[in-house]
Parts: structure tokens; C-alpha cells; sequence
């Protein structure tokens, strides 16, 4: 009999995978994005000194919808705060799930107000 997986534990096996590949330096730190059914996080992590430099999340910003809406106002004050920080160029870890939607949103508005990926 075949186990039939859940979605969010494929979810974390995609994840595992992309984050073989994907990697933040000191000099290019990796934007990860969580999404959940209610909220939207992003942080912008450092892999080589194990340190979350900058984040931001729906909840930090107190957004009571879950949409496309509400994540690009989440890639906009997780670009302003790297910026503020002194991050200009990042890598993208989408999480394990599908570039389209709420993911592309906040990565599109981060890139517009000036992140590089």
C-alpha cells in the first residue's frame, strides 16, 4: 500500500532540496518567505554566520488579509528595511512552494523598490 504524502510535508521535501542549492553569504544573504494560511513572513538570513539580518511579516504590520495585497506590502518593508541595512543583492528561497501567487507578489515588490535577486 502506497502512503500518500501531505501537502506541506512534500512542501518541506521541495524546501530541502532548493536549500541544497541555494545559499546566503555575508555578501549575498538569502530572502526566505513562509507563508501560511494566515500570514505572510519574509527574513533576510546570513547562512555562513547563522543570523536572521533583517525580517518582516504580515503580522508585524498588522494586515488582516491574506493576498496578493498584503504580501506585496510585506516585500516592500522587507527590500526598505535590507536597504536601510545596507543589503542591495540577495538570493531568492521561495520555501518550497510555487513562484506564482502571494510568493511572486512580495518578491516583485521587493525587486521594484530596489532589492536585486
Amino acid at each position: 500500500m502506497i502512503k500518500k504524502e501531505s501537502r506541506n510535508s512534500m512542501r518541506e521535501i521541495r524546501h530541502a532540496r532548493i536549500r541544497m542549492k541555494v545559499f546566503g553569504t555575508t555578501e549575498i544573504p538569502r530572502l526566505s518567505v513562509y507563508r501560511s494560511n494566515t500570514n505572510i513572513y519574509a527574513q533576510i538570513i546570513d547562512d555562513e554566520n547563522d543570523a536572521t539580518l533583517v525580517s518582516a511579516s504580515s503580522l508585524e504590520l498588522k494586515l488582516k488579509a491574506n493576498n496578493k495585497d498584503t504580501a506585496a506590502k510585506v516585500g516592500e518593508a522587507i527590500a526598505e528595511k535590507a536597504l536601510k541595512a545596507g543589503i542591495k543583492k540577495v538570493v531568492f528561497d521561495r520555501g518550497g512552494y510555487q513562484y506564482h501567487g502571494r510568493v511572486e507578489a512580495l518578491a516583485d515588490a521587493a525587486r521594484e523598490k530596489g532589492l536585486e535577486f
